[in-house]
């Protein structure tokens, strides 16, 4: 049955305004991002691969990417993949028939099956289905494993997380030479995508592991970040050519809300 069936039955109502019906109500929806922005943490963490995002993580994105994570929304990852989508823009560059690898931050599986689901994967998956309806050949791709348990990052500083993650992650030489597109010319864009980015540490180790096997990450990509970071508008002329892309064709796009 479909999320959003399932929803209608049971009865929701917007998780932004509280208004009965939709998840995501048409209003609020139209509220969201419609272009993504630089969004560098302070401190950096040296060596980390340019990060974008659609907003800062604070009203409605917080809001969204909570239910959708904590509350098993499943519907949002609709609305939450355009987001998404927007911030992957920020590292493409229209027209060039490059292919696009969206590698997900892996959550540990111990955490999957507490949530009942993967929330970041879920998202990814709509993410470059919606990008791929915007003529951009994209994938997600799975090399990244996490390979022990780390502290809850809670409450820790930037270096305290840096130090907690660092050798936190591994890529799989060989996945990563499965799942990992090839064609002729340049190589795919590979970013590195995650809900939230708020000290950077998360999505460099991320980088880190990828790189170790001969990867080369283009960006980072996430829906929102903490106010931490510093989100700013001023990009390479292909950054805000792609963010036109989107921006210009969602006009013509019908309401997707909740259901997409």
């Amino acid at each position: 049955m479909p999320d959003a069936l399932l929803d209608l039955l049971l009865g929701s109502s917007c998780v932004v305004c509280g208004r009965a019906g939709r998840l995501l109500c048409r209003t609020c929806h139209d509220g969201l991002p419609r272009k993504a922005g630089t969004c560098w943490p302070a401190p950096c963490p040296p060596g980390l691969a340019r990060p974008v995002a659609a907003g800062a993580y604070a009203g409605a994105l917080k809001l969204l990417v909570n239910a959708h994570k904590e509350q098993q929304r499943f519907a949002l990852a609709g609305p939450l993949g355009e987001l998404l989508a927007l911030s992957v823009l920020g590292h493409t560059d229209a027209g060039t028939g490059r292919q696009v690898a969206l590698v997900p931050v892996p959550s540990r599986s111990a955490v999957v099956r507490t949530r009942g689901h993967d929330p970041l994967l879920r998202v990814a998956v709509r993410a470059a289905s919606r990008l791929r309806r915007h003529g951009l050949t994209t994938v997600v791709a799975r090399p990244l494993r996490s390979v022990r348990v780390v502290e809850d990052q809670a409450g820790l500083g930037s270096e305290e997380r840096a130090r907690n993650l660092a050798g936190s992650m591994t890529c799989s030489p060989s996945r990563a030479r499965r799942c990992l597109p090839r064609r002729a010319g340049p190589g795919p864009l590979v970013v590195v995508v995650d809900d939230v980015i708020t000290t950077g540490a998360t999505v460099r180790e991320a980088q880190r592991a990828l790189e170790e096997e001969g990867v080369v990450v283009a960006g980072v990509a996430t829906v929102a970040a903490t106010q931490r970071t510093s989100l700013g508008t001023n990009g390479p002329t292909s950054w805000t050519a792609g963010l036109g892309v989107l921006r210009e064709s969602r006009g013509s796009l019908p309401f997707s809300g909740a259901d997409d």
